[in-house]
């Protein structure tokens, strides 16, 4: 009983909580088994603090990375100066050691300009990534083109953006292709800040585009800087936050020398200070309550409440600068650490393909399952270069990914970090970060998960192609390569379509423009060596009668054995408008002048003649064919025969009924600002 009661009290002390084995204990001694398992037990505590710990630490590494690290765009108008702009950020930034311009005359060119397209003609074609550091911040960067008809680029870019730069032209000021980027940033709703660049041209004037900013694209905004000197005179800047003039010395502008605002210009500072704390006390409650308290503000008051505004997408700070002339770069990249939402600062949602599509937030940190998205596709040296947005997860070289939209399985053979064409080998990359995969088969907007969940993230609007062109090989040969070409441009680029028009059997390439296409053909013939034709598509026109006229014919044909015959008579007459068919055959045919089973052999005859017709050899549409008589032979007719009759009785009648041409109706639709309305409306009524 005694040994009962002892081998109950072992398994009871056992199973006793943490806090109960590790007290004292009360009486006897304790049985070696007991001091035993106090000992586990402790182990088993301390091992699981450390893991805590451990973890801890891990998550609070993970999230300092995150805190440092920004991806931004910059976008804006044909010849703003966006990769100018990127170019002296990279060099300040030391990832490049020496600056060379758009148009180079050294026969270098821009970084970020890596095709020999981009450097002869000046601009950008492709968006470009790269990553830099700046005062111990990882910043990566997508440079995207300018001209409307690389859109998607910009489209694309911005889908996996947390902020962006708007560049803008001080004497161009807000122009049609701002307008439009701009509209992307809302659609994908992006922080961002603007940059008035070009300060040291004739006729700069960055006040005028501040206020064209506030009416054309409705930007609740206000400059955190004021130029020292414009034109010629641009000299340098007053920071209206910290309240200090900033000169650029050196060769490339890379000595920032702080200095006293000049006296001359306090009244319009301090007039500027007030403005911008009167715009960001708008739309945040904490420096309005300061403001109207008529405390003083602080430089950090004043930053944090900027960051604020600007992270929640209610204002946009102003920078100016000249990129060319190197000055205003380092500031304008203080902005972007200093305004610019963090990775976990934004919000990205997922849908769960488990759940019918329910939008799930996305944590945004690397201890969640895998969520990234390829944005970009690219045809590279070693195959095919895919582009990725981690969203949530680590994805590391060798391990095994799925494509959520195919549900297949891939492994990862090489990781890169991009620097424009040149790539860095990675073993890992975490939430936030992009990166790109060599040798993964996907389609521009797949997800790619670990397989613990099944997420797709939304794709990205994709606009309409606007113009076509007819493009075949010169050389037979070359037909393979052509083909070959078309394919990867159509993966790589969604508004770029090629079809074939079943009609004129031409190959019709259609995209957003026509420097859109015409790279498009120069890269074929570059890249691929295959010379092409180019012309405009066929226009496919339809013919159509305008009058009735009566048909009789009689098709006879004798040449020894069976011969053909058959004779049709009737009219043809067009439709009624508004009947909406295009072809319609009755037969009104009283009796058996003509067998019942050769109807449909004549039918068939009639719509092949209307196939092609006699005046331009296009279609015939809107006609009405009626079948009221003729004859037939017991040996000699045949399907063949009244199929043939009919065609010629067609054609014997076509031009008696008057027939017309009918040209296409093009649906056109414009869209302009509405202060151009008056001239726009005057131009398409001349």
């Amino acid at each position: 009983m005694a040994m009962a009661r002892r081998s109950g009290s072992h398994l009871l002390s056992s199973f006793r909580p943490f806090s109960l084995l590790l007290q004292p204990p009360l009486a006897d001694a304790p049985s070696p088994a007991a001091s035993a398992a106090v000992a586990s037990a402790r182990r088993a505590l301390s091992s699981a603090s450390a893991l805590r710990a451990r973890d801890e630490k891990d998550a609070a590494r993970w999230r300092e990375s995150m805190d440092r690290m920004r991806n931004i765009g910059i976008s804006a108008h044909i010849d703003s100066g966006k990769t100018t702009l990127t170019e002296r950020v990279l060099y300040y930034t030391g990832r490049i050691h020496e600056i060379h311009e758009v148009r180079g005359r050294d026969g270098v060119g821009a970084k970020m300009d890596s095709m020999d397209l981009e450097r002869e003609k000046g601009i950008t074609i492709q968006s470009a990534a790269t990553y830099c550091t700046w005062k111990g911040y990882q910043v990566n960067i997508i440079d995207t083109p300018g001209h409307v008809d690389f859109t998607i680029e910009v489209e694309r870019a911005l889908r996996v953006l947390d902020g962006a730069i708007l560049v803008l032209c001080s004497v161009g000021g807000v122009q049609s292709q701002s307008i439009t980027v701009d509209r992307q940033m809302r659609r994908y709703e992006i922080p961002r800040v603007a940059f008035i660049n070009k300060l040291d041209r004739m006729g700069a004037d960055p006040w005028k585009v501040l206020n064209q900013a506030r009416s054309k694209l409705r930007h609740h905004n206000a400059a955190v800087q004021v130029p020292i000197g414009l034109e010629e005179e641009f000299e340098g800047l007053v920071d209206l936050v910290e309240m200090k003039a900033y000169k650029f010395e050196g060769s490339s502008g890379q000595n920032v020398t702080a200095y006293d605002v000049p006296s001359n210009m306090a009244d319009l500072v301090n007039e500027k200070r007030r403005e911008l704390i009167e715009v960001v006390s708008e739309v945040d409650d904490q420096l309005a309550e300061a403001f109207l308290n008529d405390e003083p503000i602080t430089a950090n008051q004043l930053k944090a409440a900027i960051r604020r505004a600007t992270v929640a997408r209610k204002f946009i700070p102003v920078y100016m600068g000249s990129a060319f002339k190197n000055k205003g770069v380092q500031p304008l990249l203080d902005g972007v650490l200093d305004y610019l939402p963090c990775p976990l600062e934004v919000d990205n949602y997922a849908l769960d393909q488990n759940n019918s599509e329910e939008k799930v937030l996305l944590a945004g940190t690397p201890a969640e399952p895998l969520v990234a998205l390829a944005f970009k596709l690219e045809e590279g040296r070693f195959g095919q270069l895919t582009y990725l947005r981690i969203y949530d997860g680590v994805i590391r070289k060798g391990d095994f990914i799925y494509n959520v939209n195919t549900g297949k399985k891939i492994k990862v053979p090489r990781l890169v970090r991009m620097h424009s064409n040149e790539m860095e080998d990675i073993q890992e990359a975490h939430a936030g970060q992009i990166v790109a995969v060599f040798g993964v088969d996907c389609a521009s907007g797949d997800t790619f998960t670990d397989g613990t969940v099944k997420y797709t993230m939304t794709s990205m609007n994709v606009p309409e192609p606007v113009m076509s062109l007819a493009v075949s090989p010169i050389s037979k040969d070359s037909g393979g390569q052509f083909s070959k070409a078309l394919n990867r441009f159509q993966k790589e680029d969604p508004t770029f379509r090629v079809g074939l028009d079943p009609e004129s059997g031409q190959t019709i390439i259609s995209g957003m423009g026509e420097l859109h296409l015409d790279i498009y053909v120069e890269r074929i013939k570059r890249e691929y060596k295959v010379d092409a034709k180019v012309g405009k598509p066929r226009v496919n026109f339809r013919e159509t009668i305008t009058q009735r006229a009566e048909f009789d014919y009689l098709h006879k044909k004798q040449s020894g054995g069976q011969g053909q015959y058959g004779r049709v008579c009737g009219y043809v007459e067009p439709l009624p408008s508004g009947s909406g068919g295009k072809f319609e055959f009755d037969n009104m045919i009283i009796g058996q002048a003509i067998p019942s089973n050769f109807i449909p052999a004549i039918e068939k005859g009639f719509r092949e003649a209307c196939n092609s017709g006699s005046l331009i050899g296009h279609p015939v549409e809107n006609i009405r064919i009626v079948l009221t008589d003729g004859a037939s032979h017991q040996v000699d007719s045949s399907e063949l025969a009244f199929k043939l009759a009919a065609i010629y009785a067609f054609r014997q009648c076509y031009t008696a009924a008057k027939p017309v041409i009918l040209e296409p109706v093009m649906k056109v639709e414009l869209k302009f600002p509405t202060e151009f309305q008056g001239t726009v409306t005057g131009d398409m009524n001349k």
